[in-house]
């Protein structure tokens, strides 16, 4: 069946792997999820089915407190060296300072496409919905349904998009205090562990790819249903990106002269969105 819902009901059980550190999941209710992270080890999980195009919303509370060096990473990605990816990672931080959350797309195996924003919000006080629409035409990051970042299919023009690869959701709380908070200046403390990120409320409407095929391929009248399948930013949208992106911005790889010497990337020159 193409409507997913394949979590209407938010069943972690039936709906995810944990991928690594069991010892530190923990279901509560079959809705309600928590990975921890201290010195023995992280921990994360994986979608068990594989999504070509979707909408993927998860609500999270972020780790509160002292959470430098912490990463609670939540993205889509594919399998092998040439993956494609689409990755929403959220960078700890001393307290009273802001989460980072920095946003990356891989084509081909190939990323470099970061934006990092700053929130309107404490993320770790209450759950905000973070949302990732993937049809064929965009790639958009949604945090409670306001559009922060939007990436646009320009494969016509030469342009890798992550468009035939089969993606998994993966999330995992880990230490990356090498980079992740000032640079890799700012150390984990690990007093203040064991650190804990909160889930609740996945719901995936998306087409589930099995066997070489699609869902929706089979299931034509209800993925015409889909909003998501040819989701585009209204006028509404398009004002909301704007005030993040002038607000809450710190950093856009398109806007990096410095990095980009011979010329920014293409796909910054012919979007006002990137």
């Amino acid at each position: 069946m193409c409507l997913l819902g394949v979590i209407a009901e938010g069943d972690f059980y039936k709906d995810i792997d944990i991928t690594w550190g069991e010892h530190n999941v923990k279901i509560i209710g079959s809705n309600f999820l928590v990975l921890s992270l201290d010195q023995s080890s992280g921990s994360g999980f994986r979608s068990k089915a594989e999504y070509l195009h979707g909408r993927i919303d998860m609500q999270l509370k972020l780790v509160s407190g002292n959470s430098a060096g912490t990463v609670t990473a939540y993205y889509l990605s594919s399998e092998g060296p040439n993956h494609d990816e689409i990755d929403f990672e959220f960078l700890g931080n001393i307290s009273g300072e802001p989460y980072i959350v920095h946003t990356n797309i891989y084509t081909q195996g190939v990323g470099n496409r970061e934006q990092q924003f700053y929130l309107w919000f404490d993320p770790t006080k209450n759950f905000h919905t973070y949302t990732i629409v993937w049809n064929p035409h965009r790639i958009i990051f949604l945090v409670d349904n306001i559009p922060i970042r939007v990436f646009n299919n320009y494969e016509a023009r030469g342009i890798p998009f992550a468009s035939s690869q089969p993606m998994r959701l993966y999330s995992s709380l880990w230490c990356a205090d090498q980079w992740a908070t000032r640079g890799g200046l700012v150390k984990t403390n690990w007093s203040f562990a064991p650190f804990k990120a909160y889930y609740r409320n996945f719901d995936a409407k998306a087409c589930v790819w099995s066997k070489g095929s699609s869902s929706c391929a089979t299931n034509s009248t209800a993925m015409a249903h889909n909003a998501w399948k040819t989701q585009e930013l209204d006028a509404h949208d398009r004002r909301n990106l704007r005030w993040v992106q002038k607000y809450f911005m710190i950093y856009n790889y398109c806007k990096d002269y410095k990095r980009f010497p011979q010329g920014r990337p293409r796909e910054c020159r012919l979007s006002s969105f990137s």
